[in-house]
């Protein structure tokens, strides 16, 4: 894995928060600070690909499959069905 160097200015608080819990998971601040990097990442990647999938759906489709689930079975305590 090629590594790289970065300046990062943080806010005091935000440093001693991070080098607080690093310490407490037993890693270095340069590993949690990758993690936690590696999330922030993950989780745009995450809404980006939900939005393209959420753009390309059916609407009327879905709400037709969801009529056909459960039929002839009783709903259990919870399982209420809700508008749409």
């Amino acid at each position: 894995m090629q590594r790289s160097n970065v300046a990062l200015r943080l806010q005091v608080s935000l440093l001693e928060e991070a080098k607080r819990i690093a310490e407490q998971d037993g890693v270095a601040l340069n590993q949690f600070i990758n993690v936690a990097v590696a999330e922030k990442l993950s989780a745009m990647r995450t809404e980006e690909y939900l939005r393209t999938r959420a753009a390309r759906a059916d609407l009327s489709r879905a709400k037709k499959i969801l009529e056909k689930s459960g039929q002839g079975h009783t709903a259990l305590p919870g399982d209420e069905r809700h508008a749409l």
